[in-house]
């Protein structure tokens, strides 16, 4: 069927005719209604609200409101302008470029991973830690019942046996203590290790010369003599007593002698241990 024109009437002519090409059909104050399709080869202007469904193109220089939602099923929204929203769903793993100071409010659940300490600037912000649970605001170090403070990062414990239990939680600390050696000496050279003890007890008879073997400098040391039968003992040349006169020792059958003494020197250059005694404890 041919394309018709809408009849009018020229009141000029009075005349009844077909609309021609290049004039315009004023519509003013009245409506088109029942209309199945409308083509038009240049642009449509609408003054009021346009209501419409499945279009296939929108270019609008004002506001355009969709009512029950926008569904983009392929090439995306490219927005130049600002895009609000009162929420926003889904992920969000390609965001970039997004300014530190447009983050702002509560973000639930989140997961942070490998973040690089380069990419941590600025201030912390303040963080409430009420609720946080199973965590020791300080531990206080004391020597003695005094305290050394509370601000402590690193303790070093010397001659001390340190054992930990319940998975860390609990330290203790035992004293290394004295380690004893004993041993019997019958007529010959008895020699004290002293890496492996610092008392050393010596049931001694007949002539016996005491020397030692290892040690520390400024380790301390006593020796415990108990003579069994008639003794006499004697020390090496690395025992140095008071004035450098060796004591006298009973040589009597159960005298006990103390002899007490701390490594100066030890080494290529010579031991030397500092030596002091207390006889005859009989």
């Amino acid at each position: 069927m041919a394309n018709r024109f809408p009849l009018i009437v020229d009141n000029s002519a009075l005349q009844i005719k077909e609309l021609p090409a290049s004039d315009n059909l004023d519509l003013a104050n009245s409506s088109i209604v029942n209309v199945v399709d409308i083509t038009a080869s240049g642009n449509v202007s609408v003054g009021g609200v346009l209501t419409y469904e499945d279009v296939t193109n929108i270019d609008s220089v004002g506001i355009v409101t969709a009512r029950t939602g926008i569904k983009v099923l392929a090439g995306g929204i490219n927005a130049v302008g600002v895009v609000t929203a009162t929420s926003f769903v889904g992920s969000g793993a390609n965001l970039t470029s997004i300014p530190a100071g447009e983050l702002t409010g509560t973000v639930a659940d989140a997961r942070l991973t490998t973040v690089s300490s380069s990419k941590l600037s600025g201030a912390l912000p303040a963080i409430d830690g009420s609720a946080l649970t199973g965590v020791i605001s300080g531990v206080q170090v004391k020597e003695n019942t005094t305290s050394k403070g509370t601000s402590i990062t690193s303790l070093d414990f010397v001659g001390a046996t340190v054992t930990a239990s319940g998975a860390g939680s609990t330290i203790t600390i035992a004293s290394a203590g004295i380690t004893t050696a004993a041993g019997t000496a019958a007529g010959i050279v008895t020699t004290l290790f002293l890496s492996s003890a610092q008392d050393h007890k010596i049931t001694a008879s007949g002539i016996t010369t005491i020397t030692v073997s290892g040690g520390t400098e400024a380790e301390s040391h006593t020796v415990r003599i108990i003579n069994s039968g008639i003794t006499t003992v004697g020390f090496s040349t690395y025992f140095l007593f008071p004035s450098g006169s060796t004591p006298s020792l009973p040589t009597a059958s159960g005298a006990i002698s103390l002899i007490s003494f701390t490594v100066n020197r030890v080494g290529t250059a010579g031991t030397q241990l500092l030596a002091g005694a207390s006889v005859n404890f009989s």
